[in-house]
């Protein structure tokens, strides 16, 4: 059961794309709460899609 959990149990694929998701939520709560403006939140919003995307790509072409 601990071994499991160490090497990620159900989210063992997931880990990148859960970390975008809450960075885009926190992009998103920063701006509506005022600590923000719309420049830094596209800026955030483009780097966290750009590192989701990289992610992305990097599994189709791996072990080829």
């Amino acid at each position: 059961m601990s071994c499991n959990f160490i090497r990620g149990g159900v989210f063992r694929d997931k880990r990148t794309y859960i970390m975008s998701g809450v960075g885009i939520m926190s992009a998103i709560a920063a701006y509506l709460v005022g600590d923000t403006d719309i420049f830094a939140l596209c800026q955030a919003l483009f780097t966290i899609c750009g590192i989701y995307f990289v992610r992305k790509s990097d599994n189709k072409t791996k072990g080829k």
